[in-house]
């Protein structure tokens, strides 16, 4: 591929990843679309429309063989089954939040999710943390004390969004689907449920699909839509941008969120709580400065390797270079963030 195709191609995946994040910012404006439904009611139809447009895509695009080995593998589904409850949490919650005037504290739930899934990283899988690290989770920690007293509460929201997204990864890194095949197992698993609980709404006149004319229904049947093409985007932007490029557009969303939360929604900021944000924005500021240095490291000691190894063929001598230096032992949140965006709003 020559220089000038890599470049269109650069330019086509960051248009890409643009795009997905921005949709997962602007997404508040869509839910309080589908009201007199309710959050339960908004939720059910999204599984169910999903799993509509995702087996439509993998109609056209006849790839169908991941399913019979999932189907072959009981540990994989059994997890592909606790990533489904996962993210059903994370979107009913989401939901609700929006429509209920909480958008300013979801967005927050995004913010920390990159600490929640550092402290994971390290409670669960034994990872180490360098120092900034250590700073960060602790300001982390000290935002969340400071928004607790600014809110009168523990930001529960934020933490169950947060918490949600971060388990939900960790299940996914184990489950090692692509993005479409894993929304299809998902929502095939959410399916009976919420098709089942929409039938049983109906027949007890509680329903708003068919009451509140087509324009409603056209919009709850959007879901679907809402939640397959920003994945899209983000699938054509993942082969084609570095992944610490997409981990830095991960943080339009929430800012998106925050800012609609204020500007759009008038929801209340008083002093407590700027400074509750302040001090997450420093922890996330610590953290991609140290993993950009980190990659950057790592980069540098690649090239040498390979110009020592180059040098030693030429020269039809042994490389001289020694081994490489062992990298530290990073969690893998913080190197690569995980930007899998099925639990994004």
């Amino acid at each position: 591929m020559t220089g000038t195709s890599k470049g269109g191609e650069g330019r086509i995946g960051l248009l890409n990843g643009f795009a997905a994040y921005g949709m997962w910012g602007l997404v508040p404006l869509f839910w309080p679309l589908l009201k007199p439904a309710g959050a339960a009611e908004i939720l059910a139809h999204r599984m169910v429309w999903s799993l509509a447009f995702v087996a439509v895509a993998l109609i056209v695009i006849r790839r169908w063989q991941w399913a019979g080995e999932l189907l072959r593998q009981p540990r994989r589904l059994a997890l592909v089954t606790v990533a489904a409850a996962v993210i059903t949490v994370n979107w009913g919650v989401y939901i609700w939040a929006v429509n209920s005037g909480h958008v300013v504290e979801a967005s927050l739930g995004y913010f920390i999710n990159p600490l929640v899934t550092i402290a994971i990283g390290v409670l669960l899988l034994k990872e180490r943390l360098r120092p900034v690290q250590w700073v960060a989770v602790g300001i982390g920690l000290a935002a969340v004390l400071v928004l607790t007293i600014g809110y009168g509460r523990p930001p529960w929201i934020s933490l169950c969004l947060a918490f949600s997204f971060a388990i939900y990864g960790l299940v996914k890194k184990k489950v090692n689907l692509g993005g479409v095949e894993s929304l299809a197992a998902e929502t095939a698993i959410q399916f009976l449920p919420a098709l089942a609980y929409l039938l049983w709404l109906a027949g007890h006149g509680g329903s708003t699909f068919t009451g509140e004319g087509l324009g409603h229904s056209a919009l709850l049947a959007s879901t679907g839509i809402v939640t397959a093409l920003p994945l899209v985007c983000f699938g054509a932007a993942a082969i084609r941008v570095p992944l610490s490029t997409l981990g830095l557009l991960q943080y339009m969303a929430p800012v998106f969120q925050f800012l609609l939360g204020i500007l759009y929604f008038g929801e209340a900021m008083p002093p407590e709580r700027w400074a509750g944000f302040a001090l997450v924005w420093l922890a996330l500021v610590l953290l991609t400065g140290d993993a950009w240095r980190s990659s950057v490291r790592t980069a540098r000691t690649a090239r040498s390797a390979r110009t020592a190894l180059a040098l030693a063929a030429e020269t039809g001598t042994p490389g001289t270079a020694g081994p490489a230096p062992k990298a530290e032992s990073v969690p893998s949140a913080v190197e690569a963030p995980d930007v899998s965006p099925l639990a994004k709003p």
